[in-house]
């Protein structure tokens, strides 16, 4: 009995010995990384299970914490789910935390760095490099359309063409209106280089005091581009690629042979003249010249990407190849990109690389005016005869216009570009001081594109002929570099925490751009062609170029308390090489503020919201591409200003001034106000954001008037005397959900109004006029004014159509005949003349919107996206550019007037003639569309499949993008865009297309 007590006694001793053994604390080590990205993740809290014990990750991600052997860790970290972690006595913990699917806690790009966007307080959307690979666009900005509020994109048809950004409104005239791109650290003015498969991410930095921080070049908004990076521990090999074609959708159907003799019969009996066919209808339908010069055209892209590294080094590699035909035949665009990404970190808190592109394009070009061509050719005049010889319209007394034969244009048009581009950076990042980060960049651009057009001899018809060979050649050169550094302290002091950041830039943009050509080159083959080839008295060279350099420094607070209340301060000091004395330097500050209400002790206990912020901000930016002072005033002796004086009747040269330089000209400065609310609900599956913004341009750059009397050959010069607003509002949502095992969804939706006016101009009501492209008897299609939109279109109110010489008679037009426009007197005082025009229509959509779908069941996944604007009005230039015998539309002629009472609402067919080729309302018509962008359908094959051939993953898929679309515009494509006040005038736009391919995305 004694020795069982006696052994009892010692198994309890080893128990409690062991206990406390166990009980006793140990130092615990480790990193928290992101377990999707492998990012470490600062300032996430570990806590000892049951005890007040804590602390919090560094800028490094790592921690120490003392803790029971036998202990357990509570991490949590917000926009990631909690973990419990054991201790099992360990000194090294490592942990990878899961991201939750809440918008509002995940991680997106800002400049100069990153931040929760529970943690933004300005305007920031952030768009996934998965979404822009879904689209078959080949720029990446073309597949942001629809999917962001508060941007419009507009996409030019014509291939390899960048698409056209507006952010939050046009905010300029005479300055530069493209956005600035920062991809991956370097400043660029287009990213048509970009391959859009190597994007990981793109974030749009939509209001001021987002945008401050980059000065002078963020006026109109900034774009930051991200592309892939390598990950460590890994090798993964990916090949994404498609065919299909591109086919012209929503064609504009024009009038055939018959018709178009019929209507010309009837112009000529307007003009007083015999008719000029004796049969219309022994020509039947004739020529179709959009089918002749239009086609289904081929597209295909292809991208093979190297991803991967190590512990100490990470790579990413990408070649890509694209070859996209136009729908004009003959014209075909190709493209090459590679990119190479690595960085190394060979000892902890050092950390180097590069990032460098390349592009190499070519095209075989089409003339600038074939859609004009196009739409106006005579149908009764063949391609070609029956011997093979081209038809000619002078062989059916057409006269002057039309006097062409598209067939021939777009044959002897021999025009080849090529663009060559590298570009990219080289950085060094080291941390210290645990909290302090010193990051240096070295980024440059460098670009040449280059142009080739050989006008040969040749005698097609009797006008499209060509005596004398002319060689042209164009160059551009581009050398830009860019050097920034920065200097960031991070930090969590209890409920405080802030990072401070303070940055230097240094910058140069250079051009150069050469012309030349030369006559009588013989062409034998491409190698031939060689300027010195031609007459040397013929040859002719030009050269300009441009050179600006700039400084900065700037600096930011972000500063959070309880992750609460937020604020967010910059300041940045640009110079500028193109200004000079007082205007050299702009200080551009910027503030925001934001409370997250959601984190209050008050919304504990409720169910509804899980984050809920309440944000403004208020900034300023600049707009330094605006035009720069003369410095040479220019005198001009011309015969007017010769007299004779004395008795021998001496001829005197006189001289005067032809221009005035202007007063100084300074940037323009843009000053914005955002106020927003931004909420995620029902277990983070519905989010929601509003923003109502006011952004202002001040010191716009606008026309002042001078006097005709004054001598000089222009009517105005430019200074800074005017405010353009922008004010709107901005509205997005998504749900997401996952119904059972195999089904998981998403919607998203965006609206976005928005209302342009010039505000103020010191010189009061003085006008711009402009808006001549494709106007006849230079007239001028839009007016900018005070009070109302830039670029709008003004011209007379259209109240129906004379039928009658009688009613001609009785009215103010007694000018006109039957058939013609039939004006309002708007003012109302018995006079008929250019002070009734009135506003027409705005060229600048006040509504825009997107709805983008997402459903996956097992391995079938389906996108669906839809995109539209409203409230924007279209100038159908088309319809009354002629000067002859041009063609019509069938929907003209079906509608015309052709006697009394046969239309009150279209014009004879002497629509050209002066009064009736007027700007007026029957020219503007609605630019509002609804179309289905994009449809994918893909399958990913069985994992269980792929295994033994070691693949990782085969994705096939359907695409078709721009397939459906709605609008009531009598042309091509209501996406009309061009120069502040050109905007919205259709005289010569390439068709809207539609693309249909097939896909595959391999993993190995």
């Amino acid at each position: 009995m004694k020795r069982i007590i006696t052994i009892s006694l010692y198994g309890v001793l080893c128990l409690l010995f062991i206990n406390s053994a166990f009980a006793q604390n140990v130092t615990v080590k480790g990193t928290v990384k992101d377990a999707t990205t492998g990012e470490t993740l600062i300032g996430v809290s570990i806590a000892v299970q049951g005890t007040q014990t804590g602390t919090q990750t560094g800028p490094d991600g790592t921690y120490t914490i003392s803790a029971p052997a036998n202990g357990n860790l509570a991490v949590s970290y917000i926009g990631y789910a909690s973990q419990t972690v054991a201790v099992n006595g360990q000194n090294t913990v490592n942990i990878s935390l899961k991201a939750q699917s809440n918008e509002l806690q995940q991680v997106v790009v800002v400049g100069y760095g990153t931040q929760r966007k529970i943690d933004v307080t300005g305007s920031v959307a952030s768009v996934k490099g998965e979404e822009i690979s879904k689209q078959a666009s080949v720029n990446p900005v073309g597949a942001l359309q629809g999917k962001v509020a508060g941007v419009q994109i507009t996409n030019n048809g014509s291939p390899g063409a960048s698409p056209q950004i507006t952010i939050r409104g046009l905010g300029t005239i005479y300055g530069a209106t493209n956005v600035l791109y920062v991809v991956d650290g370097v400043w660029y003015d287009d990213i048509s280089f970009v391959n859009p498969a190597d994007v990981e991410n793109i974030s749009i930095l939509k209001d001021a005091s987002s945008t401050a921080i980059y000065g002078l070049r963020a006026a109109n908004g900034v774009v930051l581009v991200t592309t892939k990076r390598g990950k460590k521990n890994s090798t993964k090999v990916d090949y994404n690629g498609y065919a299909g074609w591109q086919t012209v959708t929503n064609p504009v159907k024009m009038a055939n042979a018959t018709e178009y003799a019929t209507i010309i019969n009837e112009l000529y009996a307007l003009g007083g003249k015999s008719p000029l066919f004796s049969d219309p209808n022994s020509y039947g339908k004739g020529t179709d010249w959009y089918g002749q010069g239009l086609r289904d055209a081929f597209v295909t892209n292809h991208q093979v990407s190297v991803n991967g590294g190590g512990e100490k080094s990470t790579y990413n590699m990408s070649l890509g190849y694209l070859s996209q035909d136009g729908n004009v035949r003959g014209n075909n665009y190709e493209r090459f990109t590679a990119r190479i990404v690595n960085d190394i970190e060979p000892v902890k808190n050092l950390k180097f690389g590069f990032n460098i592109g390349g592009l190499y394009s070519k095209s075989k070009d089409i003339p600038g005016g074939i859609f004009h061509e196009l739409y106006s050719a005579a149908p009764v005049v063949p391609v070609y005869y029956a011997d093979g010889s081209y038809g000619d319209p002078n062989d059916f007394n057409l006269g002057s216009n039309p006097a062409f034969n598209p067939q021939v244009t777009l044959d002897y048009f021999n025009q080849k570009s090529q663009n060559y581009r590298f570009n990219g950076n080289v950085y060094g990042e080291l941390k210290f001081l645990k909290n302090f980060t010193f990051k240096t960049s070295l980024g440059g651009d460098i670009g040449q594109a280059e142009s080739r057009n050989y006008s040969p001899v040749y005698a097609a018809t009797l006008t499209q002929r060509n005596t004398i060979s002319v060689l042209g050649v164009n160059r551009t050169e581009t050398r830009n570099w860019i050097v920034e550094n920065t200097l960031s302290y991070s930090n969590k002091v209890q409920d405080h925490s802030f990072t401070v950041l303070l940055g230097q830039t240094a910058q140069r943009n250079k051009s150069y751009s050469l012309t030349a050509r030369a006559q009588n080159v013989p062409y034998g083959s491409e190698g031939d062609l060689y300027l010195t080839l031609g007459d040397q008295d013929s040859r002719f060279i030009s050269d300009g170029g441009g050179l600006t350099t700039s400084v900065s420094y700037f600096g930011r607070v972000n500063y959070s308390f309880k992750d609460r209340y937020l604020l967010n301060a910059s300041l940045r000091a640009d110079a500028n090489s193109g200004f000079y004395g007082a205007n050299l330097w702009a200080y551009l500050p910027s503030i925001g503020a934001g409370w997250v209400v959601s984190n209050e002790s008050f919304m504990k206990d409720q169910e509804l919201f899980n984050t809920l912020k309440i944000k403004g901000s208020w900034g300023k930016v600049g707009n330094a591409n605006v035009p720069r002072n003369p410095t040479i005033q220019e005198v001009t002796q011309i015969p007017q200003y010769a007299a004779i004086f004395g008795v021998d009747q001496q001829l005197y040269t006189g001289a005067n001034i032809a221009s005035f330089v202007p007063p100084t000209i300074v940037i323009e400065r843009g000053v914005g106000t955002d106020i927003g609310i931004e909420a995620s609900m029902l277990n983070s599956r519905l989010t929601i954001e509003a923003d109502y913004y006011n952004r202002n341009t001040n010191q716009a750059i606008f026309g002042i008037p001078i006097l005709q009397s004054l001598g000089a050959n222009v009517s105005r010069i430019v200074g800074n005397q005017a405010q353009f607003r922008n004010t709107g509002f901005e509205f997005s949502a998504g749900w997401r959900d996952k119904v059972g095992k195999d089904f998981s969804y998403s919607l998203s939706g965006n609206f976005s109004i928005n209302n342009n006016k010039v505000a103020e101009v010191v010189t009061g009501l003085n006008p711009i006029y402009a808006g001549g492209n494709g106007i006849t008897n230079g007239a001028l299609a839009t007016r900018t004014v005070l009070g109302r939109p830039i670029g709008e279109f003004y011209g007379y109110k259209v109240d129906g159509i004379f039928q009658t010489a009688e009613e001609v008679a009785q009215s103010l037009q007694t000018s006109a005949k039957p058939g013609d426009f039939k004006y309002v007197d708007t003012n109302g005082d018995g006079i008929l003349d250019s002070r009734d025009r009135v506003a027409l229509g705005n060229p600048n959509p006040k509504y825009f919107y997107g709805f983008n779908t997402s459903f996956n069941y097992k391995n079938f996944d389906l996108a669906l996206d839809f995109q539209g604007v409203a409230g924007v009005s279209i100038y159908n230039a088309n319809i009354a550019y002629r000067f002859g015998n041009e063609n019509f539309t069938k929907d003209f002629y079906d509608n015309r007037w052709h006697g009394a009472g046969t239309s009150n609402t279209y014009p004879s067919a002497d629509v050209g003639s002066t009064s009736n080729s007027a700007p007026n309302s029957f020219y503007v018509q609605s630019g509002a569309y609804f179309r289905v962008r994009n449809i994918q359908f893909g399958y990913t094959l069985p994992g269980n499949w792929l295994s033994k051939w070691k693949i990782q993953r085969i994705r096939l898929y359907a695409n078709a993008q721009n397939p459906i679309n709605i609008f009531s515009y009598k042309g091509f494509n209501p996406e009309v865009g061009g120069a502040p006040t050109e905007a919205g005038i259709d005289a010569n736009v390439y068709p809207l297309y539609a693309t249909y391919n097939f896909g595959v995305n391999v993993s190995f």
